[in-house]
């Protein structure tokens, strides 16, 4: 007779984020290595396939989490439109489609893009036969391209972003790697922090692990993280300062913890703890996501409207 399974044990919390650093590094030093190689083909063509994956496969998981929520959706139609979405963006920048010199052109394609895709939607429904809830999938489907591949799409953006003559070159690379290393060093800080000496929850919830005192740690951790980097790189980003090294850090920091957030309430109305378990420690692609989505955004806006503002 067989003895029964026995569950396996649960993960300290050292041990933990000893898993979710080790993913991390390993997933952005791919992807940092392949930026900075210096060929541009590798170059661009590893960062834009990478960047569409993580998309495609961050939109599937959240359709997911809507099925289990018993949400109806054009999953397919969906990660089709990303996936046109992404590569779209990525051949404007390459300059496949005429002029790329300017973000407005990126910008109108997107929204011209957007436009369609809706219509799309509502011709979908005009054929189904079967689909009686037109309205939630049309719905379900738009939020789900939006929450994903669209704001992960900023990340191109910024990568891309045509700096004027005489700018540092790789100065969109270097934003970009900016960017990702405060966003993480504020998911670090409001880990250890809030598990060190957290005794105060924010929205328990929606995230019982979430403390103000971790909230705080993020904030701290991540300005730190921005002021050392300015110091060693600041000379490769174009109209970097100081101060807006500390605005940037307390503002993405913040939005950082928000987007966790926002994650984690999709999670608990699905009934998981994770949005997938494809990378040991962090869960699927939307947890490894999750605080970058609303970042990137805000990022390339503080780019193009404040440091590179005429």
């Amino acid at each position: 007779m067989t003895s029964p399974a026995h569950p396996a044990p649960a993960l300290s919390k050292v041990q933990i984020f000893l898993r979710r650093l080790v993913s991390t590094v390993l997933l952005w030093t791919v992807i940092l290595a392949a930026m900075f190689s210096g060929h541009r083909l590798l170059s661009d063509g590893v960062f834009g396939l990478l960047v569409a994956a993580l998309a495609l496969s961050g939109l599937v998981e959240f359709y997911g989490l809507a099925a289990k929520r018993g949400m109806v959706a054009f999953k397919w139609s969906g990660v089709v439109g990303g996936l046109l979405l992404m590569f779209g963006t990525f051949a404007h920048f390459q300059g496949w489609l005429g002029r790329h010199d300017t973000p407005a052109r990126v910008n109108d394609f997107e929204t011209s893009f957007l436009i369609l895709f809706v219509l799309g939607l509502c011709v979908r429904q005009f054929v189904s036969r079967r689909n009686t809830a037109g309205l939630a999938a049309i719905a379900t489907t738009l939020f789900g391209l939006m929450y994903v591949p669209w704001l992960l799409n900023f990340i191109q953006k910024i990568n891309f972003f045509p700096f004027a003559a005489g700018s540092p070159p790789d100065a969109g690379k270097y934003f970009l790697l900016y960017f990702i290393l405060l966003t993480k060093f504020s998911d670090m800080g409001a880990y250890l922090v809030g598990s060190l000496i957290g005794r105060h929850k924010m929205i328990p919830r929606i995230s019982p692990g979430k403390t103000w005192e971790g909230f705080g740690g993020a904030i701290l951790v991540s300005t730190g993280a921005s002021l050392a980097f300015v110091h060693f790189f600041g000379g490769q980003m174009v109209g970097m300062t100081n101060l807006h090294a500390v605005i940037l850090g307390v503002v993405l920091s913040v939005t950082a913890v928000i987007g966790d957030l926002i994650e984690s309430l999709f999670k608990r109305e699905a009934g998981v703890k994770d949005s997938g378990q494809l990378f040991p420690g962090i869960g699927g692609i939307l947890d490894l996501l999750d605080s970058l989505l609303f970042n990137a955004p805000i990022m390339y806006l503080y780019l193009r409207h404040v440091l590179t503002h005429p």
